[in-house]
């Protein structure tokens, strides 16, 4: 069923009684370790809208964590589910094989960086394509303990993949010892550093710096590295994209010292930056890119890619039952398709500088707003207390999201004090012009109640 609006529309301030009654059901039920951005209870989804149980219809511009990157129940997705359930339902591919993956496994290697022979593997999440990558990493690579990652990082929540996942302790409490030979370094956020009084390109030559003349000389012997995973923007962490020059020195020490690159796209693939794949806007070649979130429009899948020599293991090193089901791999299939067909990549480039350019007009009105940054329809808004200062100013980010949903839009947090906003890629310019309305509105009124 079409959800046929040209805005939002509030009938009763959500969450409306509905709305409230399945909330206090859930809550006797599901794990209370499920963080809920807001009090939205979805009863239809189409396109860019999302109408909740009490009626009312909202702009969503989180497309479920970078998910719905072709908007909601694509019809194209919707069909190729329906003709693929008609035939065919699960036969697992551990003890048998899957036409359907092999055609997606072609597609999705010819369009993934690098002139090189690779190889798939397919789970169910980010998690697992992460999980795949460490192991395989590992196998490969007897008498090399360590792997790097980078603070603030988000990999997954699985016990090899949280390692790695260094964005909030929650997420880390009570759970150590976590992997063996995680490894962590600072992130290079340019707008607020890691290392105090540095910005820009002095910020980045610190941390390849503490690496290469620290780390290296100290603590990790460069040739006991096995590999080091990086998100190329990160997602939790504040849609920080990482500089230039910072990840090609990453690749040219993976060179230099015999490891293997993981590029971590699980939140940034499928077109959601303006490329296909956000690792093309530095030049570079991965080892190992993981992709889950938008590769099935919201089925559950991941994919390992991978230069083929890393998953050419023994039988059963590493396996799933699930992965990939003849009717998830047929989602995949349409969402390729219709990124080719309507040219998401291009679109979400064109639309992401028309949207940054709106929100910095945001920016330049009010003092609050210390960053706008990302790439295509990935962005992040940095609230801070001044600007000269960035302190973070979490408690006015809540309060901007709470505002907006009340108004209908759909956004959600990253990081310390940042927006994360991530429409669909089939968004129009004047869904771009409803959002800043609404945020603006929403900035008034939670600096009222925040500031």
């Amino acid at each position: 069923m079409a959800i046929n609006v040209s805005r939002p529309v509030i009938v009763v301030e959500p969450p409306g009684p509905k709305a409230r009654e399945w909330i206090e059901r859930d809550k006797k039920l599901l794990s209370t370790s499920l963080t809920r951005t807001a009090p939205l209870v979805p009863a239809e989804t189409d396109y860019v809208w999302i109408k909740d149980v009490d009626g009312n219809i909202f702009l969503d511009f989180g497309s479920g964590i970078a998910v719905t990157n072709v908007g909601h129940r694509h019809p194209k997705v919707v069909e190729a589910i329906k003709k693929t359930a008609d035939i065919l339902d699960h036969t697992n591919s551990c003890d048998f094989y899957n036409y359907l993956q092999v055609i997606y496994a072609e597609r999705l290697t010819s369009i993934t960086p690098g002139n090189f022979h690779k190889r798939v593997f397919f789970g169910n999440s980010g998690t697992e394509a992460v999980e795949c990558a460490l192991k395989a990493v590992r196998w490969h690579s007897p008498g090399k303990p360590y792997i790097i990652g980078f603070v603030p990082g988000f990999h997954g929540r699985t016990f090899g993949s949280l390692a790695f996942t260094t964005t909030k302790l929650t997420a880390r409490r009570r759970f150590f010892p976590f992997m063996g030979g995680a490894v962590h370094v600072p992130f290079p956020n340019t707008y607020r550093c890691p290392f105090k009084g540095l910005e820009g390109d002095d910020c980045v030559e610190a941390v390849l710096d503490y690496i290469e003349n620290f780390l290296f000389k100290h603590v990790v012997p460069p040739d006991e590295v096995a590999g080091m995973i990086i998100e190329p923007i990160l997602g939790a962490g504040g849609i920080v994209p990482a500089p230039e020059k910072f990840m090609k020195e990453l690749r040219r020490m993976a060179n230099d010292y015999g490891f293997y690159l993981i590029i971590d796209e699980v939140q940034t693939g499928f077109g959601r930056t303006g490329k296909m794949f956000a690792i093309e806007y530095y030049g570079i070649d991965p080892d190992v890119m993981t992709l889950s979130k938008a590769i099935a429009n919201g089925l559950p899948m991941g994919a390992c890619v991978a230069k083929a020599e890393l998953l050419e293991w023994d039988p059963d090193a590493h396996e799933n039952t699930l992965g990939a089901n003849p009717i998830v791999i047929s989602a995949a299939l349409a969402v390729l398709d219709i990124m080719e067909e309507e040219k998401l990549p291009e679109r979400a480039a064109e639309l992401g500088e028309y949207f940054m350019k709106r929100l910095k007009e945001l920016q330049d009105k009010y003092d609050y707003i210390g960053d706008v940054r990302g790439k295509g329809l990935m962005i992040g808004v940095e609230f801070v207390k001044d600007k000269e200062s960035k302190e973070p100013f979490k408690k006015l980010r809540n309060a901007v999201i709470d505002e907006a949903f009340k108004r209908g839009l759909i956004i959600l947090g990253s990081g310390i004090s940042a927006l994360r906003i991530q429409p669909p890629l089939v968004i129009k310019k004047e869904h771009i012009d409803i959002a800043i309305e609404i945020l603006d509105q929403a900035i008034k009124a939670a600096i009222d109640k925040a500031a």
